[in-house]
């Protein structure tokens, strides 16, 4: 029997199953702007026709990254909201390479709808940046959860005071400006190449440091090995907060309501806007059946007071997108960010 609210979730996400559905292009590098997905909240109930195909199976998400960062953070906060759904569900992290290393891992689980990754703009870009043979075209997308703006930060005894003084000494010398961030590709390296581009500078020249994690990035900007760093707001809000850093300004368009105090990169002259989004995967080789289920654990997840707790508490926006749409939204977005890409210097031609 089909869990109450299902159709309804199916109806607003996706008008048919298995047809075109109105897609919801995300902004990637100030190419594109993202749009709001309006869905009905669904009754309260347990996972159903996913329980169905799950079996016995418990629920396993792969968060491809190092505690802490962004995936790690979506896989938990999921891992929460799921709790009343599905019952009890495992997260677990494999690192490294923007995760890529996690992908080349998670296709293995071919057929397995008890496995699932978190994913997002990072790994595109990785995938691009790393070469890597697999990208999420080798699994079935099931949905888009969350964006999350980034913010440039400094250590709280840098010198570096605001966005006028960065901007002046990236004109001086940009290679003398060390930027970390997360890992090559990313939302943070695209970034970094828009920064110079904006104040005029070869992107080609910027001194970047990978990082596979926020944390280890954060360890590098707080030991002074980097003169700036990059950040999700999520992962880098408590500790600009707590005084650790300090915040020049945020790649949203306009000023965020939870750093009021923090002028965007667009208000003080430089036309970045970079928005990074995260969503979910299964792998290939699920049937339609398990897919759909799946989806409609996720549109129903998404509803949730726990998930909309933590969209509230990370500061994430709701850019909840399933289906074939999403299908749509991630193959679009590929393109889209190998051209980005190649365009500030960082792909292949």
């Amino acid at each position: 029997m089909q869990p109450p609210g299902t159709t309804e979730e199916r109806a607003a996400a996706s008008p048919e199953r298995g047809r075109r559905r109105s897609g919801v292009i995300a902004l990637v590098a100030a190419l594109a702007a993202t749009a709001a997905v309006v869905l009905t909240a669904p009754a309260d109930d347990r996972g159903g026709a996913v329980q169905d195909v799950l079996g016995d199976e418990q629920l396993r998400i792969m968060a491809p990254a190092s505690p802490g960062g962004g995936w790690d953070q979506t896989s938990r906060e999921m891992q929460k909201a799921l709790r009343e759904l599905v019952g009890r569900t495992e997260v677990y992290n494999v690192s490294g390479a923007g995760g890529t290393i996690g992908l080349s891992q998670f296709v293995r689980h071919d057929g397995d709808p008890s496995e699932l990754m978190t994913t997002g703009l990072i790994m595109m870009g990785a995938v691009i940046a790393n070469g890597s043979p697999h990208s999420l075209a080798d699994t079935t997308p099931l949905a888009r959860l969350t964006t999350d703006y980034q913010v440039v930060v400094v250590a709280a005894d840098s010198p570096l005071t605001d966005l006028p003084g960065l901007v002046a000494a990236m004109q001086a010398d940009i290679a003398a400006v060390s930027i970390s961030g997360g890992s090559a590709g990313g939302a943070e390296q695209i970034m970094a190449g828009l920064l110079a581009q904006a104040v005029g500078a070869d992107p080609a020249r910027v001194s970047y440091v990978a990082h596979s994690g926020g944390g280890e990035a954060l360890t590098t900007v707080l030991s002074g090995r980097s003169t700036i760093g990059i950040f999700g707001l999520s992962e880098i809000e408590p500790q600009i907060e707590a005084g650790t850093v300090r915040a020049l300004g945020v790649s949203s368009a306009d000023r965020l309501p939870s750093l009021p105090d923090v002028p965007s990169l667009k208000e003080s002259g430089l036309d970045v806007v970079v928005e990074n989004w995260r969503g979910v995967v299964a792998p290939p080789g699920i049937t339609e059946q398990e897919e759909q289920a799946l989806e409609d654990m996720l549109v129903r997840m998404a509803h949730t007071e726990a998930w909309r707790d933590a969209l509230a508490r990370r500061g994430w926006g709701d850019a909840l997108l399933a289906g074939p749409a999403f299908e749509e939204f991630v193959t679009s977005e590929q393109d889209r960010v190998s051209r980005v890409l190649t365009q500030i210097g960082l792909g292949g031609s």
